[in-house]
């Protein structure tokens, strides 16, 4: 690969890095905010279905990046961005505590009560999230390279779809269950959020299996890889 190519390759790389962590901390500073993602108020045995948090928005698009950079630029590249992510969102839970405990100003639009509602459930809120998302993204990762090892790097929808799905189900098992059992949601909303969550994640990721296939077509295209070929950037 030219210099030109691998400076293009860090780039992008680089982006990727950006858009994954700005996603995941996001997801965590909004969470609280609950919205029906389906038109239909529906209730099935006394759960309330198509209820999800604003949070789940930007998540899955974190789950797309890893599988980009799963598939041209491996493993470890993936696992690096995923320990980044991981290390921006406890920084910023630090300036959500210090901004918690600075006093507001009398003429301050935002006072201490508003500012507490909004983000005071935010250290245990990123605690859970951070656990959750921590089993699931490696969980991600490794069922990722499973099945593209296990295929020869064909099927790409296979190991997209199978990794998402099983990564996803245990990222909101995981978060949910921690969420409740730290009293920041009640137990009763458990199964209706759980089975939305799901339900909800799975729809996107089987969107957005065409979306990684012409971002991995642009990357062969533009890099010259074959199928399977992953770019070496940074010296390693």
């Amino acid at each position: 690969m030219t210099i030109e190519k691998k400076n293009q390759a860090q780039l992008i790389y680089l982006i990727l890095t950006a858009l994954f962590i700005s996603s995941l901390v996001t997801s965590n500073l909004i969470f609280q905010k609950f919205f029906y993602w389906y038109p239909i108020d529906l209730e099935i045995l006394d759960v309330k279905l198509f209820e999800i948090s604003v949070g789940l928005l930007p998540y899955p698009i974190t789950f797309l990046i890893t599988d980009i950079l799963s598939e041209i630029y491996g493993k470890k590249k993936a696992n690096q961005v995923v320990i980044a992510g991981i290390f921006a969102s406890f920084f910023s839970l630090a300036i959500i505590y210090v901004s918690k405990n600075v006093p507001a100003t009398s003429w301050s639009q935002v006072n201490d009560s508003t500012f507490i509602n909004v983000f005071g459930a935010a250290p245990l809120a990123v605690l859970a999230s951070m656990l959750a998302y921590l089993a699931a993204q490696f969980v991600d990762i490794r069922v990722y390279h499973f099945w593209k090892k296990l295929t020869e790097g064909k099927h790409l929808w296979l190991r997209n779809n199978f990794s998402t799905f099983t990564s996803q189900i245990i990222d909101t098992l995981t978060v949910l269950l921690l969420l409740c059992s730290f009293s920041i949601i009640d137990w009763s909303k458990f199964w209706g959020l759980l089975i939305s969550g799901v339900i909800f994640k799975m729809c996107i990721a089987a969107i957005d299996t065409p979306v990684l296939y012409l971002c991995v077509y642009w990357f062969r295209k533009k890099f010259n890889l074959k199928v399977g070929e992953e770019i070496s950037i940074f010296g390693d």
